[in-house]
């Protein structure tokens, strides 16, 4: 009798194992879906990377332009600045030399005028 009881025992074990075969096998199928799945969200942050990639080259050659702009830019401004010193530079000097004309003709002015009394 007791060699009953273990093969009733033996045969529940072994239909569980079957049980949890069939399911296991249920479950790779599962599986191959779930990494098709995560390919293509791959292959998506590599389509994503890709487009940054060519923003960040854009941005660059942006940055490029910007640079030649302002250089030249820096070039033109230092130029003109020059002008304006050159110019204020004559400026200065004719403002200088009609104080000196002024400063003559009121002299000579004064001096006859003390001078005929």
């Amino acid at each position: 009798m007791p060699a009953n009881p273990m093969e009733s025992r033996m045969a529940r074990l072994e239909g569980t194992y079957e049980q949890v075969s069939q399911r296991l096998m249920n479950i790779d199928p599962r599986f191959d879906g779930i990494d098709r799945r995560f390919d293509a969200v791959d292959r998506g942050f590599e389509a994503v990377d890709r487009r940054f990639e060519a923003i960040d080259l854009r941005f660059d050659a942006v940055d490029r332009k910007i640079d030649l702009l302002r250089d030249a830019f820096d070039k033109k401004f230092d130029a003109l600045d020059a002008k304006i010193e050159t110019i204020d530079a004559k400026i200065d000097q004719r403002f200088m030399w009609m104080i000196g004309m002024f400063a003559t003709t009121w002299l000579t002015t004064i001096a006859s005028i003390y001078i005929h009394h």
